[in-house]
């Protein structure tokens, strides 16, 4: 979800590392994916896309389309010096971040923290 900061977002604790040259891959986290089940935080329907992303997404590696389609484009892709850096929105501080936590009653809960 969008917000004034950034996006919100949920992490369902399982991620695909893939190999710069799409030459390898493997599942990270799947222990922790797991254990969130157990505890109820990542439902049975919650839990059904994810089965349903790790096919196709492994689908689209093997086949090289979607974001495999021009790999060695953006695996060679670097920062432009000449860039300006990168502002927070809204005066924050750099050393300002806001963390969401997992679950309260059903809804996430905002907070500011500042890192030291």
């Amino acid at each position: 979800m969008a917000t004034t900061d950034g996006f919100e977002t949920f992490d369902l604790a399982v991620d695909l590392v893939i190999a710069p040259e799409l030459s390898r891959w493997e599942w990270k986290d799947e222990d922790e994916h797991a254990h969130a089940r157990r505890l109820g935080i990542i439902s049975d329907t919650e839990h059904q896309p994810v089965d349903a992303a790790r096919a196709h997404i492994l689908a689209m590696l093997e086949e090289r389309t979607g974001p495999f389609a021009d790999a060695a484009s953006w695996a060679s892709w670097r920062w432009e010096p000449t860039w300006p850096t990168p502002r927070l929105p809204d005066g924050r501080s750099p050393n300002s971040v806001a963390v969401t936590s997992c679950r309260t009653g059903g809804q996430g809960r905002r907070q500011e923290a500042e890192l030291s």
